[in-house]
């Protein structure tokens, strides 16, 4: 229900602007993730096709199936800082263990530029919802750690309000996953979820990250549903990180 019709404006179909045009994608996987089927270079092209200024590329630490070793982080040094005009920063979806710690060490977690916390199935057990918050908050705590990646699925559920209060006194925006609303039938409860700790960041005046979630080039900056759900409950444009480079850059600074 939306077409771009300048670079930095989104209009719906019926003439009126919902929302600025997102401009960065700050959560995305190459092929070395293990899962994923895209070059840093494939993904920088297709950021390019859609006018984003900027990409994070965050690879999956430890603990999912065949991702990279973490020695990889220690020569990020030599990858361009700009490819096909695009910017391109480097972090790390970092898995939540069990007993609250990150699965990637500190002496990579250096070489990056953020870092993403997040649930995943693979390499953690529900422990139910209040634990499972203690666990994501104690991570967040990280200097490094600027956003949580999909908190949104109720097979690992989370108090949102504990979740959305502890990422505005520890300096982390929430993210809204475009990859978790296509997959919606395997993230349990993913839109009420959001609905739910949107409201709350709008209460608490806690930012957001909009993020694809690309596993391949051809979902780099796929926003869609995540803005149709911004767009249906009102959502304080303010609060987007990634409709405004230098408002994101110095938050993840």
């Amino acid at each position: 229900q939306f077409t771009i019709i300048k670079a930095d404006i989104l209009i719906s179909l019926s003439g009126g602007i919902i929302v600025k045009k997102l401009l960065a994608d700050m959560h995305m996987h190459t092929l070395v993730s293990g899962h994923a089927y895209g070059t840093i270079r494939e993904m920088a092209a297709a950021a390019a096709e859609k006018e984003l200024s900027l990409i994070g590329i965050t690879e999956h630490a430890p603990g999912i199936p065949g991702t990279v070793d973490p020695f990889y982080y220690l020569n990020l040094e030599v990858i361009p800082r700009t490819i096909y005009g695009v910017e391109v920063l480097h972090g790390s979806e970092i898995n939540v263990l069990n007993d609250g710690t990150l699965s990637l060490g500190q002496r990579y977690i250096d070489h990056l530029d953020y870092a993403i916390a997040g649930i995943h199935m693979q390499c953690y057990e529900n422990a139910g919802c209040d634990q499972n918050t203690t666990n994501l908050i104690e991570c967040m705590k990280h200097d490094k750690v600027r956003f949580v990646s999909h908190p949104d699925d109720d097979r690992t559920p989370l108090d949102y309000d504990r979740l959305v209060q502890a990422a505005r006194d520890y300096h982390v925006a929430l993210e809204v996953n475009n990859s978790s609303l296509i997959k919606k039938e395997k993230r349990v409860n993913c839109y009420d979820n959001y609905r739910t700790m949107l409201d709350l960041c709008q209460q608490y005046r806690v930012p957001i990250t909009v993020s694809s979630d690309a596993h391949d080039p051809s979902g780099v900056g796929n926003f869609t549903l995540a803005l149709e759900l911004l767009e249906e409950i009102g959502f304080d444009e303010d609060l987007i990180l990634t409709n405004d480079i230098d408002k994101l850059k110095s938050f993840i600074r």
